[in-house]
């Protein structure tokens, strides 16, 4: 389970123990309903990252809703998050953490086209050797804390935890035009296993 979990599973565990103490029984089933949804919404499950060089992992789980390149010839892929989806994210690949900046901002649902640059974000910048990449963690209608462990400076392995989303989101992923993508609109990704692309 993901560090900031316990937080939320322990005062339920501690509340569910009382519901029982005082013979609560329906308040007790609640509890437990949602004590157990708590811990497996902040599940951390092991991933295997691949092997090979200059390959890039999908920093989330869920699913890729907009593949986009500006006039420059940026790219922006965006990963939308249910609430059943894991909300730990993971750095694309091996790298530096070059900039950290939160954002305030609304909270619109994640899926809106317009979320990305209206509603409250974290944006963090990995750069490696030969390629830097942007990904922003977007909170959504019901995701209301987007959290970042690490901070610039920070050396992070390709697939490494760097932080959470709460309760249903979205990430963008910004790269330059170099980096071939390998997923389209419609698949399923999963943080730090899912290879999004790669580059020269």
């Amino acid at each position: 389970m993901a560090r900031d979990g316990y937080k939320f599973v322990l005062p339920l565990l501690v509340l569910t123990g009382l519901s029982v103490f005082f013979h609560q029984p329906v308040l007790t089933v609640i509890l437990v309903i949602l004590t157990a949804f708590t811990a497996y919404f902040f599940r951390n499950p092991d991933r295997r990252i691949p092997d090979g060089a200059n390959l890039i992992v999908s920093p989330a789980d869920g699913k890729v809703v907009k593949i986009s390149k500006d006039e420059t010839g940026e790219q922006t892929l965006c990963i939308f998050l249910n609430i059943f989806n894991v909300h730990v994210n993971r750095a694309p690949i091996s790298s530096s953490v070059a900039r950290f900046e939160y954002r305030r901002g609304k909270f619109k649902v994640a899926f809106d086209e317009e979320a990305s640059r209206v509603n409250e974000q974290n944006i963090v910048s990995f750069a490696g050797p030969d390629l830097s990449i942007v990904v922003k963690q977007v909170a959504g209608l019901i995701a209301r804390r987007v959290v970042c462990w690490k901070k610039p400076g920070d050396v992070v392995e390709r697939g490494e935890l760097f932080g959470l989303i709460r309760f249903g989101s979205r990430v963008d992923m910004v790269m330059p035009s170099s980096v071939n993508i390998r997923v389209k609109v419609g698949d399923k990704v999963r943080g730090g296993s899912t290879i999004i692309g790669d580059y020269k």
